[in-house]
């Protein structure tokens, strides 16, 4: 333990000011007023203000805040569309088949749902949260988790501010906080950094599928009224993703003549010359996409990596004094194309076995066994076990896993007697370049299709330039002598927002340029490098993008 750090002491700390960890401190302190039994809780968040790193599609079903807030549609919350009218449809280069919606399984239906923006939903949720009397900390990164000496997790400390890129402390240097409490909750999201180290610290996938992951980029555009239909919602599988290559849009109509429009790809791809942003920006190509972004213009982007592993990939969800929840997990339901309500659902079961052992005060385990036995008895663990061998279906092909999926939900229901296993991590599917086509995609535009460092400049995103570099390469000669003879540098493709480059030095020779500056914090670069060089860590607090609207 440091001695230059303050020490602050709560009951509950939460990682992520996300659905999942907003949801938890809000149960908690329900719990805590109704029963008169006084909870302190604190939620730290790495983005400038809460939802500015929140990023989603999104169609939001209530299940969980219904629970949460009975009377929610009384209260002030921000705007939600109801789902109107809904379309799935399947593309070639140039035409598009509209499938019946009797055919699709009740699980992709979207009836008294809600078209929102997370990010603004999360703001919502903190201000409830907060005057309920749960602090929130925007701008404060967990960097490093604290164990006592029987490895039990007794809190998190902040990053150091003023850290200059050289490690040295600059005039402006402040340490860290570290935050002690009885429990700790991490919600940090997908491919949480300090979650990873958790997961791998207690083994808490030993016996389980790995985890898969997808990326999902997203624009917000808006476009001519005469095309806008609020509460309308379309959905795409086929091009312009090969049959091996698991992805599919969402185009959603929002407020104020603006859509929601992105593309969610499998980060368990071969060809390493693929780029998934580049592939988003040739979906809309299409000439039916097309036609409904002509003479539009984008207003917002961003990038974020989504769990698909689904029910048999999820880790052991608890550990000596603390829990995971939501995304941080693996709670997203693939088939429904939803994560919110799941991951509200978790952070909430999580705050329920922490109240019920501060109502034991003889009681002195710090075990959250009780959290995992109820999450799987409720109807999220339910929902996402009737859900798990939709996605693991696809490793046989778009075609093939199609069929698998239709067979699973719409027969069967979800529950059929056979669970449908993944065999290795996303990286590992990675081919030599050798073995695979190059791809060469076309310009962008400049109307309809954008650069990644063009379209970076609506996403926000600003990180103080004299840091230290916040991706991590475990040995800094593996992405030349290793990636980029065998795999083509994967990592100048995979990530939407142009962080690594291959150059030439005065020298002449080959270096990776890391322009950590531009990250989106997205995690893709931590997932898919083959060699699993890249780790990706928490920048100074505040750093990252800033979603408005998202």
């Amino acid at each position: 333990m440091r001695t230059d750090r303050e020490k602050i002491e709560y009951d509950v700390v939460i990682v992520g000011a996300g659905p999942a960890g907003l949801s938890s401190s809000i149960r908690l302190k329900q719990l805590s007023k109704e029963h008169n039994i006084d909870i302190s809780v604190c939620i730290v968040e790495k983005g400038p203000e809460v939802g500015a790193h929140i990023i989603s599609g999104a169609v939001f079903e209530t299940k969980a805040l219904d629970e949460l807030f009975p009377e929610w549609k009384k209260m002030a919350h921000p705007k939600m569309s109801p789902v109107i009218k809904e379309e799935f449809i399947f593309m070639n280069k140039l035409k598009s088949i509209k499938i019946p919606n009797f055919l699709l399984p009740n699980t992709m239906k979207n009836h008294k749902n809600y078209i929102i923006s997370l990010s603004n939903m999360c703001r919502w949720l903190a201000k409830e949260a907060e005057a309920l009397g749960v602090e929130i900390y925007p701008g404060f990164a967990a960097k490093e988790i604290l164990y006592d000496e029987k490895n039990i997790v007794i809190g998190i400390a902040t990053g150091d501010m003023g850290i200059d890129k050289n490690n040295k402390k600059s005039s402006s240097f402040e340490p860290g906080i570290e935050l002690n409490a009885k429990y700790t909750l991490f919600a940090e999201g997908c491919r949480g950094h300090l979650g990873k180290e958790l997961i791998k610290n207690y083994e808490l996938d030993k016996g389980k599928s790995p985890q898969s992951y997808g990326i999902g980029l997203k624009e917000i555009w808006e476009i001519e009224e005469h095309k806008h239909n609020e509460g309308n919602i379309m959905h795409s599988a086929g091009w312009p993703l090969d049959n091996n290559v698991y992805g599919g849009s969402f185009l959603y109509h929002m407020e104020k003549n603006q859509i929601s429009i992105g593309f969610v790809m499998g980060l368990d791809y071969e060809n390493p010359y693929i780029s998934p942003y580049q592939e988003f920006q040739k979906f809309k190509t299409h000439p039916k996409i097309k036609a409904i972004l002509k003479n539009g213009r984008r207003i917002a982007y961003g990038a974020r990596a989504l769990n698909e592993g689904g029910y048999q990939s999820l880790p052991k969800l608890y550990f000596p004094g603390g829990a995971l929840i939501g995304c941080e997990a693996g709670t997203l339901n693939v088939p429904k194309i939803k994560g919110t309500h799941t991951a509200m659902k978790s952070g909430m079961l999580a705050s329920e076995a922490i109240f019920k052992n501060f109502k034991t005060p003889s009681k002195t385990s710090t075990d959250l066994n009780n959290y995992e036995y109820n999450f799987y008895k409720s109807w999220v663990g339910i929902e996402l076990r009737k859900a798990r061998n939709f996605r693991p279906g696809f490793k046989y092909g778009f075609i093939f896993g199609t069929i698998l999926g239709a067979l699973d939900q719409i027969i069967f229901k979800g529950n059929a007697l056979w669970t449908i296993n993944l065999k290795h991590p996303d990286h590992l599917a990675t081919k030599h370049a050798n073995k695979v086509k190059n791809i060469v995609y076309e310009k962008p535009d400049g109307d309809i299709t954008f650069d990644r460092l063009t379209n970076l400049a609506f996403s926000g995103t600003n990180h103080q330039e004299n840091q230290p570099i916040h991706l991590e390469l475990l040995d800094n000669n593996i992405p030349i002598k290793h990636n980029l003879p065998i795999y083509g540098a994967p990592e100048q493709f995979y990530c939407p927002a142009g962080v690594y480059e291959i150059i030439s030095d005065k020298n002449n020779e080959k270096i990776l340029q890391i322009n950590a500056q531009n990250c989106l914090h997205c995690k893709t670069c931590d997932i898919k490098d083959p060699s699993q060089n890249i780790n990706w860590t928490t920048p100074e607090g505040g750093g990252g993008p800033n979603y408005p609207n998202m």
